[in-house]
């Protein structure tokens, strides 16, 4: 599987978990909250994969962006939250922000590959 894909496995894992934590209401409530920790078992599972070959920053970023964006429009489609314009800018500005880390990221070849980092490993 790879980096990017174990990547989107971990973010999607924590996506859920994190939407579980409201259900959980403290964690009083029984299935969600064994939800909630399984999926965050799956998610850090995953992300440590991902971190084989994606940079630890990249990476995060990515998981941290990727996450706020997609909790956010949970909040809005499966909660009923309302954002204002201000709010909804702030989501936007973090969307291109990681479209940007990971142009920059291709744009200087430092992806960090699994054969990069085999070809800078100390031999």
């Amino acid at each position: 599987m790879s980096p990017w894909l174990q990547l989107a496995v971990a973010i999607a894992a924590e996506v859920v978990g994190t939407s579980f934590l409201k259900q959980a209401d403290g964690f009083t409530r029984l299935g969600p909250s064994l939800m909630v920790g399984l999926a965050y078992a799956v998610a850090f599972y995953f992300l440590s994969l991902a971190l084989r070959a994606i940079p630890v920053g990249i990476a995060y970023a990515v998981w941290s962006g990727v996450g706020i964006v997609a909790l956010t429009l949970i909040g809005l489609l499966v909660f009923g939250q309302r954002l204002g314009p201000v709010s909804l800018l702030a989501v936007g500005l973090i969307l291109a922000g990681i479209v940007m880390l990971n142009l920059a990221t291709v744009e200087r070849g430092d992806a960090g590959g699994v054969e990069e980092q085999e070809r800078l490993r100390p031999r």
